[in-house]
This record gives C-alpha cells, structure tokens and sequence, in this order.
C-alpha cells in the first residue's frame, strides 16, 4: 500500500463515507487475531469487558484483561499500512478511540440502521470519527452483510434515527458481501450501516475487529468508562511506536454526563 491511499479513494472516502481495503492484513496476522478471538469469545474475557462498561460506568474499573493486551490485538491498532491510510484521511494528528473484537457465528442476529459517530449532543460533522472494520475472514455472503447508506455521513442525525427500520432494505444502500480474508472497511463514523442476517456460514464462522479512531480538535465523549486505564496501557506497551504523540492522549476525550443505557452500549461490544 504505497502511497497508502490514493486521491481518488480520499475524494471517494468523503463522498461516498467508506473505503474497502481488500487483503489488507497478511495471513499470518489473521491466524493469530483468529486465534485470539476465540479466546476472547469462549473465555470470560468478553463477558468481563462487558460487565465492566455496562454494570459498573462510576467506578471505571477495568477488565483483568483488554483486547489490545492479547498481543497481535496491539499490533493491530497501529498497524502502520492502515495509520497512513487514517493520516490521509485525518491528518497527522488523530487518537485511538476504542477496539472490540467479536465473532459472528452463523445465526447471529441482524444490526439496526445505525451510525457510530460518538457526539452529545449530535450537532456538526466538523471533524472526522473513523471506525475501520477488520473482516479478518473475510465477507462471503454468508452469516451476515455489511449495508451501507453512501452519503449518510453528512447527516446530522441521533444514532438511532433508523432504527424503526430494523435491517430492512433502503434506496440508495449498497451491500458488501464479498471480501477476501484479512480486508478491512474504512468507514465515516456517521455512516449509517447495519449487519443483515443472512443463512449459512455453518462451520466457517466469521471473526471481526473494529478500531476507532477520531481527528484531534474536539473533546470526545468516551465509550468505555476505563478508557484511562485503556489509553496509560497503550503508551506502556508503547503502542504508538513513537510515532504518533497523540494516539493515546488523554486530553482528547471526557467522561459523558450519563452513560447509555445497558443495551446502547452492548450493542456496540
């Protein structure tokens, strides 16, 4: 990937508010993340992390362990090809917002119409929130579909404004169903996007990672009540490599005044 993105898929990234990244990761990174994924999904790990950010918001006590402590999880979230990517998109000065990890078995549920961008109250699309979704097996029409709402980005509009749609089908979506293993999708934050349930995948389960990551300038409103905690273990581990100061600065975010409900934030673990 060099350059890492060209201008074409810049102008296309702002119109359209996503980018496909085919075949991003190499293969022996994704064996890895799999690998950590299940543990992740089979051991107490994810229900511990959940517990964490929807039982206990005032505490800010943190899980014994985070997803970026599992080793290539880390590695992932300054994963050099796709930060060059984010600089041209945001510019040299971004910060790591969140990660979570997750796996899709066949038969998981649909997701709502629904944006990410993480702003109280929704007011301005000023700056940039991107949200980069690892299908580290890939998309192939099975389990679930990526749908995207092209344009949406330029809403001003509450997370949830499409929700009374379900994952029903809408004019203008395009649908993302097929995808080598190890692709990534760099996506506006404020895009609207579900996950439609589909049949099959019996088997061959489908791993994902999503990290994101926000222009600095604002104060942006954490999700996980020990982001701190988060943020001093990333710059331990030196996962910046030295070479982006902002990355895990604290100053960039706040504490919301009330944190979402239970099922808000489990939605997005």
């Amino acid at each position: 990937m060099t350059p890492p993105i060209t201008d074409e898929q810049v102008s296309a990234f702002l119109d359209l508010g996503y980018l496909v990244l085919p075949a991003c990761l190499p293969p022996d990174w994704q064996e890895s993340l799999c690998r950590e994924v299940d543990r992740w999904v089979d051991t107490d790990l994810r229900s511990d992390s959940i517990a964490c950010c929807t039982g206990r918001w005032a505490s800010g006590s943190a899980p014994a362990t985070m997803e970026l402590e599992l080793g290539a999880h880390g590695w992932l979230v300054s994963y050099p090809p796709v930060m060059a990517a984010l600089a041209r998109l945001m510019g040299p000065a971004f910060a790591f917002h969140h990660m979570h990890s997750s796996r899709h078995d066949p038969g998981t549920r649909c997701k709502d119409w629904h944006h990410d961008y993480e702003q109280r109250p929704q007011r301005d699309r000023r700056h940039l929130m991107i949200h980069v979704l690892y299908y580290l097996t890939g998309l192939d029409g099975t389990i679930g579909d990526l749908v995207v709402l092209p344009g949406t980005q330029h809403i001003i509009a509450e997370k949830n404004a499409l929700a009374h749609v379900g994952e029903r089908r809408l004019a203008g979506e395009v649908v993302i169903d097929s995808l080598p293993p190890g692709s990534a999708v760099v996506m506006h934050s404020a895009l609207f996007h579900a996950r439609r349930a589909k049949l099959g995948g019996e088997g061959h389960p489908r791993y994902f990672v999503d990290c994101s990551y926000c222009q600095v300038g604002p104060r942006w409103p954490s999700v996980k009540p020990y982001w701190r905690h988060m943020l001093a273990r990333a710059r331990e581990m030196g996962l910046d490599h030295g070479e982006w100061p902002d990355l895990f600065d604290e100053r960039h975010f706040y504490d919301p005044v009330a944190p979402s409900d239970d099922k808000d934030v489990r939605a997005q673990l």
